[in-house]
């Protein structure tokens, strides 16, 4: 049976001071996470706003506890290694 999950991320970006500055910073860790955790990844929310950002990444598996655990290194990446302050993040296992 095939598993979907998502996990929305919510970023905080000090010292970011242009949407241009801000789309360099979320393209390049979107692309790094999509190759390293073979992820689909988008920017999804707060599109306008140039010191946050609103992210959303999708996992497909045939297991509930691995299509999580995917996701749940997708946020641990973030919190680690990303120029941003990860605020808060939801992960929701849909089928």
């Amino acid at each position: 049976m095939m598993r979907v999950g998502v996990l929305e991320v919510r970023l905080e970006l000090p010292g970011v001071h242009s949407l241009k500055e801000k789309r360099g910073i979320v393209k390049g860790l979107i692309e790094r996470i999509r190759h390293r955790f073979e992820v689909a990844a988008a920017e999804v929310d707060q599109l306008d706003r140039w010191d946050g950002a609103g992210l959303g990444f999708a996992a497909v598996g045939n297991e509930v506890a691995v299509v999580q655990s995917r996701l749940q290194k997708v946020a641990s990446y973030i919190e680690t290694d990303c120029e941003g302050i990860m605020v808060d993040y939801r992960v929701e296992i849909i089928a």
